[in-house]
């Protein structure tokens, strides 16, 4: 057993090595509040805006609400339905890594949803087909958690399910990352007391079950150390297909989403199991921003591993479009503590103040 940990470590130092970094300039391109993927045309004018803007990095969606946003044989095979009716006859995916190839922009697959079934769904679809993958809390009722409800992330099928959607975009698709966050991997505080947690739980402590106070630290470590094993699957998986496809992960800050959502992602970044980490650094005003950056910086990630870290920027949600000062100065004390980069969420907000992010980001490019 130690030889073959040893070799994984080999294995995962001789892909780390092979990863270049240059600076991200990126955004999140949802298929919510956006038609930018809801035609050819459509597509064609984002990728301009995005190179009018100096991005080089674009974050798809690729999977939420319990749907894909390109052709899947996995979800024709579940349901008669291989893609977001909206999409129907076309392949959004493949059309904007077309034209975002030509403009040398990465394209990277953002599977939003994770292991989240549904929103306000009751589970939706996924868990009517699969009601055993159903995450439980500790009164027995499925774990709804900010209107998302949550298929059991500790299972190995519920597992593979996931990790086979990631694998069918690296394998048929010319993307250059792949991508989870605040739901890949995660699960809720509340979950794990299902059946099948349970029993895994029980195997490795002597019988005892679990906590019943979700908050358990103990507990909350043990099912932590579960996403961070399946993270480390992933990034093998994904290596072992095609070593140069980026495995990045924008999980919520931390220890706030060790503790809310299971998400030790420091770990995941000292063992080597992430390309790219873009924690969701949101916050409305410069103070709260320079306190969550200084912990990073500071504390979560060490020197060697700055060069993956780019925040991720709230810049457009519903009526609030971040103050052009606001992202000046971010961007600026990003810059003092050697973050070579930052990626937005979302593109409308890119589309709204372009001239601004090319002026920015020329500037950048100067300086170097």
């Amino acid at each position: 057993m130690k030889k073959i940990f040893f070799f994984f470590i080999v294995f995962l130092s001789s892909i780390n090595a092979q990863v270049n970094y240059p600076p991200v300039r990126g955004v999140w391109l949802t298929n919510v509040d956006s038609r930018a993927l809801f035609s050819k045309q459509n597509i064609i004018e984002t990728i301009n805006t995005c190179e009018n803007a100096g991005i080089n990095t674009i974050f798809v969606v690729v999977w939420n609400k319990a749907m894909t946003i390109y052709p899947s044989k996995i979800m024709n095979k579940m349901f008669g339905e291989s893609i977001d009716p909206i999409f129907a006859g076309r392949d959004p995916l493949k059309e904007i890594i077309e034209e975002a190839h030509k403009k040398d922009i990465k394209v990277i697959a953002w599977f939003e949803f994770g292991f989240s079934s549904s929103y306000q769904l009751d589970g939706g679809r996924l868990l009517k087909l699969h009601p055993d993958w159903a995450s439980q809390d500790n009164s027995g009722k499925l774990v709804q958690k900010n209107g998302f409800e949550w298929m059991n992330g500790f299972r190995s099928d519920v597992q593979d399910f996931m990790l086979s959607l990631l694998m069918e975009v690296v394998n048929n698709y010319d993307v250059d990352g792949i991508q989870g966050d605040d739901r890949l991997p995660a699960m809720p505080v509340e979950s794990g007391y299902d059946k099948y947690t349970v029993a895994l739980y029980k195997k490795e402590h002597k019988g005892e079950n679990p906590p019943k106070n979700f908050k358990d630290t103990s507990w909350v470590n043990w099912r932590a150390g579960q996403m961070t094993k399946f993270m480390a699957r992933i990034y093998k998986t994904v290596k072992s297909a095609k070593k140069n496809v980026i495995v990045s992960m924008s999980p919520s800050i931390f220890p706030w989403g060790r503790d809310e959502y299971l998400q030790d992602w420091p770990s995941w970044v000292e063992k080597g199991y992430v390309d790219m980490i873009c924690p969701q650094l949101y916050r409305y005003d410069i103070k709260g921003y320079i306190d969550l950056l200084n912990n990073i910086v500071n504390r979560q990630i060490s020197k060697e591993n700055l060069k993956k870290f780019f925040p991720g920027i709230l810049l457009k949600l519903g009526d609030y479009d971040a103050d052009k000062e606001y992202l000046s100065q971010i961007i600026s004390e990003n810059r003092k503590r050697g973050v070579q980069g930052e990626v937005y969420f979302f593109y409308e907000g890119i589309k709204k103040s372009q001239e601004f992010f090319r002026s920015k980001y020329l500037q950048d490019r100067a300086d170097k």
